[in-house]
């Protein structure tokens, strides 16, 4: 002991600084958002797998690809490189053509000259199918199928009725008793069926027809695919009977579609098909959800 009070410690019997103890997330709210932490662990795992960067846009039945999901895919996109490899794993009943171009072009932009594939587990019908073909591959398995491009169009009857209208099968209807009335101009049941025909209706979904064929046939073309002959096939009321009618991963092929097909066994597709169950139990009551490995939005 000195005159000027204790002598101080060796600096290696000091008392050490107290540590900090690691930032976490508090176990309520772990435990709030354990389905999407559970998700994008998968998301991670198929991408370090797949070498792609994987976004998922999966909505409910009841729900259509509108202007409102350019927001979601942008936040998906947000934090992927220019020029990477992009997949989709898609599921839409179908829905605006203009919006489905908006978010295909802001896939593609993204992806640049690297592959963009689409994944479709469930269905992508209509304008779902739309977005498919700009893809340079389409991975579907037994469950999977897209669907004729034919805009559906909600229209007025005499009575204030308001009812669906196939745009292919109204025009292809025109067209059939044009047809006949060219052969026989006094033809009864012709006369009869083109007098229930609206002019103006025609020459909307004539417009509406070639908007869709054309880009249709635009994302054929990025490809080097018979772009004619595919979107007519994908657009002819007489070879699909209804709207809904399944168009499974053979039928596609056939048309000419660059199809991969995974068996349902397939290490690959389970992961695909365990993902999109973790998904589609987000979107009950109307809903749509958004995820990527960063990004997540349930609207």
């Amino acid at each position: 002991m000195s005159d000027n009070g204790p002598e101080a410690l060796p600096a290696s019997e000091a008392t050490p600084p107290k540590a900090e103890r690691p930032l976490t997330k508090t176990p309520m709210y772990a435990a709030m958002n354990a389905g999407r932490y559970q998700r994008q662990e998968l998301i991670k795992t198929i991408n370090a797998s797949e070498g792609t960067k994987l976004i998922c846009y999966v909505s409910s039945l009841e729900t259509e690809i509108d202007r409102n999901d350019v927001m979601g895919f942008v936040e998906m996109l947000h934090n992927i490189p220019e020029n990477s490899p992009i997949d989709l794993l898609l599921n839409t009943g179908g829905g605006d053509v203009d919006a489905c171009e908006k978010l295909v072009k802001l896939v593609l932009a993204k992806a640049g000259t690297q592959p963009f594939r689409v994944i479709v587990p469930d269905l992508a019908k209509s304008a779902g199918t739309l977005m498919a073909l700009a893809a340079s591959k389409i991975i579907m398995s037994n469950t999977s199928e897209l669907g004729m491009i034919d805009p559906q169009f909600l229209l007025k009857d005499a009575r204030g009725n308001e009812l669906t209208y196939s745009v292919m099968g109204y025009l292809e209807a025109y067209e059939e008793h044009c047809a006949v009335m060219r052969k026989n101009p006094d033809d009864p049941i012709a006369l009869l069926m083109l007098d229930s025909f609206d002019a103006r209706t025609v020459k909307k979904f004539q417009g509406i027809r070639d908007r869709v064929r054309t880009f249709a046939e635009d994302m054929l073309k990025r490809r080097g695919a018979p772009s004619s002959t595919i979107s007519q096939a994908l657009m002819s009321a007489s070879q699909w009977k209804t709207h809904g009618q399944p168009i499974d991963y053979a039928d596609a092929k056939q048309l000419g579609l660059p199809i991969e097909y995974l068996a349902p066994y397939d290490v690959r597709w389970s992961r695909y098909w365990e993902l999109y169950c973790l998904l589609r139990l987000e979107t009950e009551e109307g809903k749509k959800i958004y995820e990527s490995a960063y990004a997540s939005q349930i609207v």
